[in-house]
């Protein structure tokens, strides 16, 4: 009997919910640490970073309306949906990062961990961010955490898929949408996810993943009007320095890159870097002759 022929894989984008090859039809290969050969990924362009901020936006309105509670529901369900799939996601894993396949599932278990964590904290940010105000006056002062709108999200280079959703999953927790640029030495994870959230409940256009040349896609998006904040992880000096300044035209917030260990637990920090606090101010009355006031 003769052997099988193998079904190639075809990786494509992940842009409002749909699958789109890259508009400009170019392609780029992508080979493990040892450069051997593993796929074709779309070499996406201008045109497609343009059109994945157009399908952010239309999901903003939705997904940020929904509760705190419904969310954390959504993305516990994504983590279901990728224990679902541990053993393709270990595969890619291993052959992105070069590593054996025990370490390349240890991350991957990891990776479901962390996605449960930030899952967890989506009806609990506003109490760690929010509340009461003293004072002086006769008024109720209360301020909420409010999602900044769409953060553009350049992934780390080398954690192609801990590190991606490390600085993914605490945007759209905080109501916010993305349009994430992959890793382009080792996109391939970050494709597959795509698929992963596009079989949970996330709504299209809340994630929308890009491959291709980290440079050629970031410069529209930090210059992008319509982009109100952007995570830098991905970015070396040089190039942070240049979006940095390219943000400053409508005054993204900016999350600057650092020294990171992916394995560690996270902090809140990435939770808040993407939120805007509404303070409301309310009239009191008074109670009685004493003047004391609810």
């Amino acid at each position: 009997m003769s052997d099988r022929l193998s079904v190639f894989k075809t990786y494509k984008l992940y842009v409002g919910g749909k699958f789109p090859r890259s508009e400009s039809g170019r392609v780029y290969e992508v080979t493990d640490s040892k450069g051997n050969w593993l796929a074709n990924a779309p070499r996406s362009s201008r045109k497609d970073a343009r059109d994945a901020v157009v399908a952010a936006r239309k999901a903003f309105g939705g997904w940020s309306g929904a509760t705190a509670y419904n969310r954390g529901q959504v993305l516990y369900r994504v983590a279901e949906m990728l224990e679902g799939r541990r053993e393709q996601f270990t595969r890619e894993v291993a052959e992105a990062e070069g590593l054996s396949k025990s370490k390349a599932a240890a991350v991957v278990d990891a990776t479901v961990d962390r996605w449960v964590w930030y899952a967890g904290w989506t009806d609990k940010i506003a109490q760690v961010t929010g509340g009461a105000n003293p004072v002086a006056g006769p008024f109720f002062n209360l301020s909420s955490p409010e999602p900044t709108g769409v953060v553009a999200v350049l992934a780390p280079r080398e954690s192609s898929f801990l590190g991606l959703v490390s600085v993914l999953a605490p945007v759209i927790a905080t109501g916010n949408t993305a349009v994430v640029v992959a890793s382009e030495r080792a996109p391939l994870p970050a494709l597959s996810l795509g698929e992963v959230l596009a079989t949970s409940d996330v709504p299209g256009g809340v994630v929308n993943v890009l491959s291709g040349g980290t440079a050629e896609l970031a410069a529209p998006l930090a210059a992008h009007q319509d982009v109100n904040a952007i995570d830098l992880a991905g970015a070396d000096e040089a190039l942070a320095k240049e979006l940095e300044i390219s943000a400053a035209d409508n005054l993204k917030r900016v999350l600057r890159p650092g020294p990171v260990d992916w394995a560690a637990t996270p902090g809140t920090e990435r939770l808040t870097a993407f939120l805007e606090t509404k303070t409301v101010w309310h009239p009191t009355g008074s109670l009685g002759a004493s003047g004391s006031s609810y």
